[in-house]
């Protein structure tokens, strides 16, 4: 368990730096949130399609998790769609808010209801401390002039995109039990991708601006995604959902983390607790690992 925790891990820490590169590329490339999402899915697909030939997990060993694949591809799909439409309504703080925040605690409804995983105390704490901590760290409160419709959908829409990832998390802790795991990252995304097409028919000059941003469009598409969700969905193998999900909680430290050293935000008192209490669920999840590792009963 304590090699997938941390394969997972490392997938949050690299999804920590998409903020980041995407506040850069709409500051000075000029990029659309929908393009950028398009964009690192078809980037995403392509590196993965290459990867899963070249390691010998050619996509057709996904063959017998495709209705899997094709379902996780029009999660991520939703999750594009959902998410940075909702950037555009709330903002970015509310929608990591509400997002991020939401995911770990429906994936950990649902890999109860549909794939009978238990929670234990200990990773009960976790989720609960890291939800909290998350919440401190990154909250937000909407703008006074802002339009109360405008946001309720903006935070429907961030809901959604929690729910679309929670369900990929789900779909994809099957799916990794029938298939290679590489190969079924790689179909996923390929499907994505298909699915994020209309998406540039919303989008200005879509050539233009992948041109000006394709640095880090690349970086984007094959570093923080193609190459994160490749070590998630392996990770995936061997730590339960809910487990997982408290561990991506890792994302929202990382991009806090950069705000600070790179954007030179300030981290207030809140934030500095919330950090804590991340640290502390982290800290749990790991401790967890460690004791099933050596062959005491998780708690």
């Amino acid at each position: 368990m304590l090699r997938g925790l941390v394969l997972i891990g490392l997938a949050a820490v690299s999804w920590g730096t998409t903020g980041s590169v995407t506040t850069i590329l709409i500051s000075r490339g000029d990029a659309e949130p929908l393009l950028i999402g398009a964009a690192r899915m078809w980037v995403a697909a392509v590196v993965l399609l290459a990867g899963a030939i070249a390691f010998g997990a050619n996509p057709t060993r996904a063959a017998r998790a495709l209705p899997h694949c094709l379902a996780m591809g029009a999660c991520m799909a939703l999750y594009q769609a959902a998410y940075f439409s909702a950037v555009a309504l709330t903002g970015i703080a509310v929608t990591a808010l509400v997002a991020i925040c939401s995911a770990p605690l429906m994936i950990a409804v649902l890999a109860i209801a549909l794939l009978g995983e238990r929670l234990t105390r200990r990773t009960g704490a976790a989720l609960g401390l890291g939800v909290i901590g998350t919440a401190l760290l990154i909250a937000t409160p909407p703008s006074a002039t802002e339009s109360a419709g405008r946001f309720l959908i903006g935070i429907a829409l961030a809901l959604a995109a929690g729910l679309a990832y929670a369900v990929y998390v789900v779909i994809a802790k099957a799916a990794v039990a029938r298939a290679s795991s590489l190969a079924v990252t790689a179909v996923t995304f390929t499907a994505a991708a298909v699915l994020t097409l209309p998406f540039l028919a919303w989008t200005h000059a879509p050539l233009t601006q992948a041109v000006r941003g394709w640095p880090w469009l690349l970086y984007l598409g094959g570093i923080a995604t193609a190459g994160a969700y490749a070590l998630y969905t392996l990770g995936l193998r061997h730590v339960p959902a809910s487990v997982a999900g408290v561990v991506t909680l890792l994302e929202p430290l990382t991009a806090t983390l950069l705000g600070v050293w790179v954007f030179s935000e300030r981290l207030g008192a809140a934030g500095f607790v919330g950090a804590l209490l991340l640290f502390a669920a982290i800290w749990l999840t790991f401790r967890r690992a460690e004791a099933e590792r050596v062959g005491a009963t998780p708690i």
